[in-house]
């Protein structure tokens, strides 16, 4: 089964208002374009089986998150993200380089928690991965041993 795009996007320039706001009044608009451009150069592409984030103004990095490796994800809303309506979403994963990845100030209008949630259950599915927990705390749960 071919790889097909799911969700693309990328952070909302919420993100640096307070630089932004700084920069008129103090800092010099070339730190503000940096930003700008920061944020511009950061995409997230979501497929239906990885989650690749690509980011650099001149230099790119490539990371790929195999959505099978999720473990859990959370959805965090500061306060000024609620009013205007964004938020951070955190995937919690298995992999050793990348064991927490952030997508952070998107559109709570995109969906994007339930989008991650249905692709890490299918990839999940279709390769037949299973999640297996491990107690290691003997003496929690063993009752008269």
């Amino acid at each position: 089964m071919s790889e097909e795009p799911v969700w693309k996007g990328t952070s909302s320039h919420f993100k640096h208002f307070w630089l932004y706001l700084s920069c008129i009044l103090l800092i010099p608009i070339p730190r503000a374009i940096w930003a700008w451009l920061e944020v511009r150069s950061r995409v997230f592409t979501l497929t239906s089986e990885r989650l690749l984030t690509e980011c650099g103004v001149f230099n790119k990095v490539q990371d790929t998150l195999e959505l099978y490796r999720v473990r859990d994800i959370q959805v965090t809303e500061s306060f000024w993200q609620r009013l205007f309506g964004l938020q951070n979403i955190r995937l919690l994963g298995t992999d050793l380089t990348s064991e927490s990845t952030v997508i952070d100030y998107v559109p709570k209008a995109a969906g994007l928690p339930e989008k991650l949630r249905v692709q890490v259950e299918n990839c999940r599915v279709r390769k037949g991965v299973r999640e297996v927990g491990l107690d290691l705390d003997p003496g929690v749960g063993n009752v008269g041993v």
